[in-house]
């Protein structure tokens, strides 16, 4: 896997999931800008402040990025403990509006997208999925869920799920329309600074039952590779998949 030479964007780049692939697209020869709304703690190329909640900052954050960008990570997120219009902002409609607002300038390049394995159960919900999918703009998404709020209690899972299905939709027009590959990834635990938030979220019963089917939770550094195999060229003919990044948890769905 060569890097050599691309220019990748990855959200979420202060901490987490998000600063591992920082990392390791820098090892591999890329240039990397980073968005976060925290200050980021390790070095980069670049680097822009934004609220991902906000398609008004998110407007502003793009006049600062490269004209030319080879590759776009989506690893900016929430927990479910927070307000679930704060989910819906920043783990959907905001990575949404991002995508679609640096489209032109990444033609033959390539969109990851950092889903969840609790977004495993996008195809009970799929024709609801594909309705917020359709829909033109962040107003417009945050006008359909208006109509159609979701619980609190399971807000994280849903818009991981929405998120699995607007990449297949939307990932097989810009493959066919753009040349431009767009996958996501979907990890199961992660040690990351927002774990102990996943544990508040699941409750401690329910964690501890999955905890016993999987061998440990992953480092962030497991998670980054396969991200950025499909920001490589050596991952020229995938578009629209959902990589399961989990240890096997995905296998136990089956």
């Amino acid at each position: 896997m060569q890097l050599n030479g691309k220019t990748i964007v990855i959200t979420g780049a202060s901490s987490g999931i998000g600063a591992e692939t920082v990392r390791l697209a820098r090892a591999q020869g890329a240039t990397v800008i980073g968005m976060d709304r925290n200050d980021p703690l390790i070095s980069m190329h670049g680097f822009v402040k934004v609220d991902m909640g906000d398609p008004a900052a998110i407007d502003a954050a793009v006049t600062a990025l490269p004209e030319r960008i080879d590759a776009l990570v989506n690893a900016a997120g929430v927990s479910g403990l927070a307000d679930r219009d704060v989910v819906a902002r920043v783990n959907y409609l905001g990575l949404r509006h991002l995508t679609e607002a640096l489209l032109p300038r990444l033609k033959g390049g390539a969109v990851v997208n950092v889903t969840s394995i609790l977004g495993f159960d996008w195809a009970k919900r799929l024709e609801a999925h594909k309705a917020l999918a359709a829909t033109a703009g962040f107003a417009e998404g945050a006008a359909w869920l208006a109509k159609n709020p979701v619980d609190q209690a399971t807000c994280y899972q849903y818009f991981k799920e929405a998120l699995v299905v607007w990449t297949k939709k939307r990932g097989y027009d810009l493959f066919m329309q753009h040349d431009v590959r767009m996958n996501s990834v979907a990890p199961g635990p992660v040690l990351t600074p927002i774990l102990g938030e996943f544990v508040q979220m699941l409750g401690e019963d329910r964690v501890a039952a999955d905890a016993a089917k999987i061998k440990r939770p992953a480092l962030a550094d497991e998670i980054a590779p396969p991200i950025l195999f499909l920001c490589s060229d050596a991952a020229r003919w995938v578009a629209g998949i959902n990589l399961p990044i989990d240890g096997g948890i995905d296998a136990l769905y089956t």
